[in-house]
């Protein structure tokens, strides 16, 4: 497909939608900001009625602006509970743009959906009870990069999805739009419907391509429909249908549909039928032999892109998941990070007085307390009367920093080995830390003790330095090493920081925790230090780096709690990739 044709149907979807903004769901827009995405916002707004604005939804949208609620100064003003409508109920018969969508919080995307479901929005906060209608179309505005997305929940009520980043400024003509063609075609939808027959060749046609969602035919149809509406056609017809299926199921698809068998031909000896005075009736249409089915699999199938033909045919070529990085945990702090709501709270410990909230919380009880206290009598009073259960205590939330702790085992003959990959894997994880502000650090057990080689820090100098000099042999004492881990991890936590142990050792303890040898000995002291790592909670990998790993190796992952890796002949490669895996 040649940008010239991907912009011809970007533009056929502006049109569309602006015919039936609510019954499509709304428009994907896969495309960074530049002047091709400009342009196609032009046409869009060109096709949209005057009726109906591009309201834009900001990005980190409180909940009270996004739903409505109680509004506040008019509360104050009034003396009286005076409700507010959110962004959403003023977007009613509007079309709502999101920016920035594959940044869009949860909380705000479930919000957004339940209204495009439920065509309305619902507000039970602030002693008020309220339904308001919510009738709108989104333009969600991705600007993600390889594996970033928008909410699979906005994607899936989208209709429409649109990529726009291969598109050349000079493949981006202007098209023409005739808003009163738009508009009598708005006129003419409700007088179309699709038949059975289509309705069901739709939902196999999406069975084939691997559509599971139920959502993507219905919204399909709907698209038809607008198709028909704007070609000014009587009903739905087969060359409706094979733009929504183009349009709608390509961008979707997940399988390439398989290929039937020719027919085995009929033997020449036996003499043909006499036709059925219905086939005599459609002899002069040869496409009436063709299923609609067909027809709609090979519109998709012309939609698709050559290269990402090929992908499909793969069966694992849409497998991929999304890295998530090596965030930290999330944890709720009133000092600091970013803002995170408000709760009831008492001034004290640092706390921060949410003032708007407080105010929030008083407002719809100022009546009764004015009665109150000119009931009993005062004199002077306050113009706002604030009790301390309105005191409201801002909340924030923010991502600790991650520690990747390396467990190494430096004992035995394979040693070297191992710390090469040890450092090579080290190197390309503080490669990442200096975009994601995390910090490695590094333990060693040899002999009949364990060593902090490397604090945890971000220098990549400081880490090849610790690395170079580490001697190998000696004994294992994988019990030492794993308490040293303990103890590193238990410090971490306390600086509000999160710990991931990395182990690289074969299992096979030698060494007790006294020092002593004797493998049960050893064995049992190691199983009891896994133990204490399991118990506190603390996310680890066990590497088992023996040329055959063994049943030892997975009993002390299992204690720990820890994702087992039989690695034999890991680089440092495959160690960096496990370590990026664990910690998703």
């Amino acid at each position: 497909m040649t940008a010239e044709v991907a912009w011809s149907d970007a533009a056929t979807a502006a049109q569309l939608f602006a015919v039936d903004p609510v019954g499509t769901g709304g428009v994907l827009v896969r495309s960074r900001a530049g002047p091709v995405r400009e342009r196609w916002l032009t046409m869009l707004r060109a096709a949209v009625p005057i009726s109906q604005p591009l309201k834009r939804l900001p990005l980190h949208i409180a909940d009270g602006r996004l739903l409505g609620g109680l509004d506040l100064n008019a509360t104050l003003l009034a003396g009286r509970p005076v409700a507010e409508r959110g962004l959403l109920a003023e977007a009613d018969g509007a079309v709502l743009v999101v920016a920035m969508a594959e940044r869009l919080p949860p909380g705000t995307a479930v919000h957004i959906t339940a209204a495009m479901d439920a065509r309305e929005t619902i507000v039970e906060r602030d002693g008020l009870s309220l339904r308001m209608p919510a009738r709108f179309g989104v333009v969600a505005l991705d600007e993600g990069l390889d594996d970033e997305f928008a909410p699979i929940a906005i994607r899936d009520r989208l209709g429409f999805h649109v990529d726009l980043n291969e598109i050349p400024i000079r493949a981006a003509e202007d098209f023409a739009i005739d808003c009163k063609e738009i508009q009598a075609a708005r006129d003419r939808l409700s007088t179309l419907k699709t038949s059975a027959e289509q309705v069901e060749a739709m939902c196999t046609a999406a069975a084939a391509l691997g559509i599971v969602s139920l959502r993507a035919p219905i919204l399909a149809l709907r698209v038809a429909c607008a198709s028909a509406a704007l070609s000014a056609h009587d009903a739905v017809d087969q060359d409706d249908i094979s733009v929504a299926a183009r349009l709608v199921l390509a961008p979707r698809a997940l399988v390439f549909p398989q290929e039937e068998s020719e027919p085995s031909q009929q033997p020449q000896e036996q003499p043909p039928s006499e036709p059925a005075e219905e086939d005599k009736a459609d002899a002069g249409n040869p496409e009436i032999d063709r299923a609609l089915d067909e027809v709609i699999l090979a519109a998709v199938q012309a939609a698709l892109p050559a290269d990402v033909l090929a992908a499909l045919r793969m069966p694992s070529a849409r497998s991929r998941g999304r890295s998530q990085g090596k965030a930290g945990a999330l944890q709720k702090s009133s000092k600091r990070g970013r803002p995170a709501g408000a709760v009831r709270g008492d001034l004290r410990a640092g706390a921060r007085l949410n003032v708007i909230e407080t105010l929030r919380a008083a407002a719809p009880w100022q009546p009764l307390r004015r009665r109150e206290a000119a009931a009993s009598g005062e004199a002077s009073r306050p113009r706002i009367l604030i009790r301390k259960d309105d005191f409201r205590i801002s909340r924030f939330k923010q991502r600790t920093e991650t520690t990747t702790i390396f467990v190494v085992d430096a004992s035995g003959s394979a040693a070297l080995h191992r710390l090469a990959e040890a450092k090579g894997a080290v190197e390309l994880l503080l490669a990442d830390c200096y975009i994601r502000r995390d910090q490695v650090a590094l333990i060693a057990f040899r002999g009949s003790a364990a060593e902090l080689l490397l604090p945890p820090t971000r220098s990549l100098a400081r880490a090849k330095r610790s690395l170079a000099g580490l001697p190998g042999g000696g004994g294992t004492p994988l019990a030492a090493g794993l308490d040293a881990a303990f103890a590193l991890s238990d410090s971490v936590r306390r600086k509000g920081q999160t710990p991931t142990v990395i182990v690289l050792t074969d299992g096979r303890a030698n060494i007790a925790r006294d020092g002593g040898q004797g493998r049960p000995r050893a064995e049992e002291d190691a199983m009891n230090a896994a133990r204490q790592l399991g118990a506190a909670g603390i996310a680890a990998v066990l590497v088992d780096t023996s040329p055959r790993p063994g049943a030892s190796g997975e009993a002390v992952a299992r204690e720990m709690g820890a994702r087992y890796l039989p690695l034999p002949h890991a680089d440092a490669a495959m160690l960096s990739k496990a370590v990026r895996t664990s910690t998703r």
